[in-house]
């Protein structure tokens, strides 16, 4: 699966599978639909997963409002395909870790392996997502691409 700008691209299956807790099925459901959306590039959908308020921490957008956060991502994005590696949960957090690889809209390639946190509401939804993964390889195509990024103070 991949998100192609300007595509519709389709999911074909489930990404990620076995993980249940909470109400049944919904936070199957979250996980398998969260990674589908990215790849897709689905703002509604992603957006449809968070819960009011809910926060991204990214290192290179640093921390914002879920509904502020994908649609720069998606705007920055030129092409995405993520592959799964696995998947942790112990009670209402969730550990994705996948294999980003990322294009730019220039075409550059921004690739990384990386680990989401989710933390789950009671429902299912995502409250904050923490994105962990080493930015020095993709820091540098990523400013020459947008003008700067995010770095914590300090």
């Amino acid at each position: 699966m991949s998100h192609h700008r300007g595509s519709a691209a389709q999911n074909t299956g489930a990404v990620v599978t076995g993980v249940t807790a909470g109400p049944p099925g919904v936070r199957r459901r979250s996980r398998l639909a969260y990674l589908s959306a990215i790849e897709r590039g689905d703002l509604d959908a992603i957006l449809a997963l968070f819960g009011p308020g809910a926060t991204v921490h990214s290192p290179l957008y640093g921390p914002l409002p879920a509904t502020e956060f994908y649609p720069r991502l998606l705007a920055d994005t030129g092409r995405s395909e993520l592959h799964l590696r696995g998947v942790t949960q112990d009670g209402p957090l969730v550990s994705i870790w996948f294999r980003f690889d990322w294009t730019l809209p220039s075409g550059s390639p921004a690739d990384f392996e990386c680990v989401d946190m989710l933390e789950l509401d009671e429902n299912g939804l995502i409250t904050a997502l923490h994105i962990f993964y080493d930015t020095a390889a993709t820091r540098p195509a990523f400013e020459r691409e947008t003008g700067g990024s995010w770095r914590p103070a300090g």
